[in-house]
């Protein structure tokens, strides 16, 4: 597993970093990740026959693997005849990380998971909103460590929100260059 907690050296090390390098006269003034959000959308897997016997169980079993908790179901508001989706069907999971759980989670994104994704160049620029979120999308679930290839029948993808308490977008970016997120610019 990882050898530095990231919570730990965050507060011991970056806040620190952070103060000097963006001129903050407050501890409290540094940005901050206060959440990541982990979604799965299965609406397309939802056309395969035993859905709800097979392929929504795993999903949630993989999701509950990656993240450390229970993914919450979400359903459909509406009912969209060209989607062949009914309202109150299941068309996603969702997870929200906090506290440790959210940096566990980070520190194995940007150590282990993201690192064996194929032909990956670094997260774009463009992934960071005017507010200073990140936005990454992973194609398959199989790049976390926690994933057995052999068990695991389905590949789905994963869309993380990472969602920071900054002034700026720049911020928010020099945030994730201290945590070494894998960036390019």
């Amino acid at each position: 597993m990882p050898s530095v907690n990231l919570e730990k050296a965050y507060k011991e090390t970056i806040v620190k970093k952070m103060r000097e390098t963006l001129n903050l006269s407050n501890v409290f003034m540094a940005p901050k990740i206060e959440k990541v959000v982990i979604n799965v959308g299965v609406g397309k897997m939802r056309q395969q026959p035993q859905f709800d016997e097979k392929i929504l169980p795993e999903v949630t079993k993989s999701l509950s693997l990656i993240t450390g908790q229970k993914p919450a179901l979400t359903r459909a508001k509406k009912s969209i005849a060209g989607f062949k989706i009914r309202e109150g069907d299941v068309v996603g999971l969702k997870t929200t990380l906090r506290g440790k759980r959210m940096y566990d989670f980070l520190d194995r994104l940007v150590n282990a998971a993201l690192p064996r994704v194929r032909d990956f160049r670094g997260i774009s620029r463009d992934s960071v909103d005017a507010k200073g979120n990140l936005t990454i999308g992973v194609k398959e679930h199989t790049v976390f460590p926690e994933i057995d290839t052999e068990v695991s029948h389905f590949s789905f993808g994963l869309e993380i929100t990472a969602v920071v308490r900054a002034r700026k977008k720049e911020d928010a970016l020099e945030l994730y260059k201290s945590m070494k997120f894998p960036l390019k610019f």
